[in-house]
């Protein structure tokens, strides 16, 4: 029981973690709207969370639609995004983001794409402490017996 509790918990740690680092990532490509040659960054959260939370690190192979698996023989040993793989829940595999517009400093930040992202993951980081404060209050609830 205490296990499914702290399990549960542990989840939505590491979910509002990645929602951080998201946050992060997108306020730093905003910033750098106007720095020539700057290519956005993000990362497909589904799959950092799915990799973060131990139910393995798979990548889309783009020629056959075969889903591959990354094995290693030692914990050390590097993952997908060159991270040893005690700490890669913490480091999500970063993508590039494609201009959507062409222009002449090779700037690939899409400033609508960027605030759309932007208010999407605020409200989606929004409901993830909610539901982590309702778990707390509730087990909270529990332990006092009101």
């Amino acid at each position: 029981m205490l296990n499914q509790l702290t399990d549960s918990l542990n989840f939505q740690a590491t979910a509002l973690t990645l929602r951080s680092e998201r946050q992060r990532l997108i306020a730093s490509n905003i910033a750098n709207a106007d720095t020539p040659g700057y290519t956005a960054r993000d990362f497909n959260f589904s799959d950092a969370l799915r990799q973060a939370s131990g139910q393995g690190s798979s990548a889309q192979s783009g020629l056959s639609g075969v889903r591959l698996q990354m094995a290693a023989s030692q914990s050390g040993h590097m993952g997908l995004n060159g991270v040893s793989g005690q700490a890669a829940g913490a480091n999500p595999e970063l993508n590039y983001a494609s201009a959507a517009q062409t222009n002449l400093d090779n700037n690939t930040v899409d400033m609508d794409r960027e605030r759309a992202s932007f208010a999407d993951n605020t409200v989606r980081y929004e409901a993830t402490l909610r539901f982590i404060n309702s778990q707390v209050r509730t087990l909270n609830t529990a332990i006092t017996g009101q």
